[in-house]
């Protein structure tokens, strides 16, 4: 006679002591697998994980946090927006934290709102997060904080007092270095700037590479243009300096306001890359697709995340050791068909065309 499963039998989940029966392995050691602890050989931790798989075990979390103190969970805070850099640091966030076994809880903070990073921390804290990744990307003054878990800041922090605070970034200055470097070496005299808003840190990073540029190469600093990080912006200010005649190159500080600077040239009539040479900044999908193909230097949003989360959860997991080292992302310019040499200049009084030799 078949034996018929009664009430919950069949649907009841499967335990740790099920796990470790199927491996061949002790209760413990399936409980050291599952937590990821060290000591324990690759045969019996490859048996557990599949022996996890084929039952359809899930650690339950609630039970480890208890046992271990720790929630393995992550805080996150973070400006709510849909600007191309935010939203991609924190995509790339969520991608890296899918290898560390941390849960993340994200936070939104509200542009303008000088108490929405200490607001948002205290949520996490409530919320018993083990780290918490400060993904803010605009300066809302003077915030102080105190933690008593480990911090990564992404960019410019504010004032943390914790245990532990570690940093990573994406190198928007050497970035914008690179991206003014490039125009300077195709011989243009000097390079203008479309700037974003002063109070982002991302925007002041870009300014200071831009300025560092130019000052390696001797070269003089024109005005700064300042737009809000939109295409709409761009073509404001690309409509200003269409009309100086010496702009032969611009540097923008993101791909949007780069795209709507060269709509605006287009319409008066300066051609890129013929008579003035435009580089961006990110990348964005839409970058290799606007005419020209727009030369722009990529963010490393993936490898900055990485990186950050490998250093918190060392921090996470063993306090009393000593920080890992980290190196600067490599810089990526990728170069397209909106950058040229500079066009020739009508040598006054000659009534013909020369080439300006660049400056050394």
């Amino acid at each position: 006679m078949t034996r018929q499963a009664g009430r919950g039998e069949s649907s009841a989940a499967p335990r740790s002591v099920d796990v470790a029966r199927l491996a061949g392995v002790s209760q413990k050691t399936v409980s050291r697998v599952l937590n990821g602890e060290r000591y324990v050989s690759d045969e019996a931790r490859r048996r557990v994980l599949e022996a996890a798989g084929e039952l359809g075990y899930r650690l339950n979390n609630a039970a480890r946090a208890l046992a271990s103190g720790r929630t393995r969970s992550i805080g996150v805070v973070t400006l709510g927006t849909a600007l191309y850099g935010p939203a991609s640091l924190l995509m790339g966030i969520e991608r890296a934290a899918r290898d560390t076994g941390y849960a993340l809880r994200v936070v939104n903070t509200l542009e303008g709102d000088p108490g929405g990073i200490a607001g948002a921390v205290e949520s996490l804290l409530e919320q018993g997060v083990d780290g918490i990744v400060i993904s803010e990307p605009i300066d809302e003054g003077k915030v102080s904080i105190h933690v008593d878990v480990p911090v990564l800041v992404l960019g410019a922090p504010p004032a943390f007092a914790g245990p532990r605070v570690v940093t990573a970034g994406v190198g928007a200055d050497l970035l914008a270095q690179a991206a003014t470097e490039h125009l300077l070496e195709l011989g243009h005299v000097t390079v203008h700037h479309l700037a974003g808003p002063r109070r982002w840190f991302a925007a002041r990073d870009r300014l200071d590479g831009w300025r560092a540029a130019l000052a390696a190469h001797g070269r003089d600093e024109p005005p700064v243009a300042e737009g809000d990080w939109s295409a709409a912006s761009g073509y404001a200010a690309g409509r200003r300096l269409a009309c100086d005649g010496d702009v032969t190159a611009v540097f923008a500080a993101n791909d949007d306001m780069a795209i709507g600077l060269i709509r605006a040239l287009a319409e008066a009539g300066r051609r890129v890359p013929d008579d003035v040479s435009v580089v961006g900044f990110d990348d964005i999908p839409v970058a290799t697709y606007v005419t020209p193909p727009l030369t722009t230097v990529r963010q490393p949003f993936d490898a900055v995340a990485q990186a950050g989360l490998k250093q918190l959860v060392h921090a996470i997991e063993d306090p009393n050791a000593d920080p890992l080292l980290t190196s600067d992302p490599p810089v990526e310019l990728v170069v397209r068909a909106s950058t040229a040499p500079p066009p020739p200049r009508t040598t006054p009084g000659r009534g013909r065309r020369t080439t300006t030799p660049p400056l050394a």
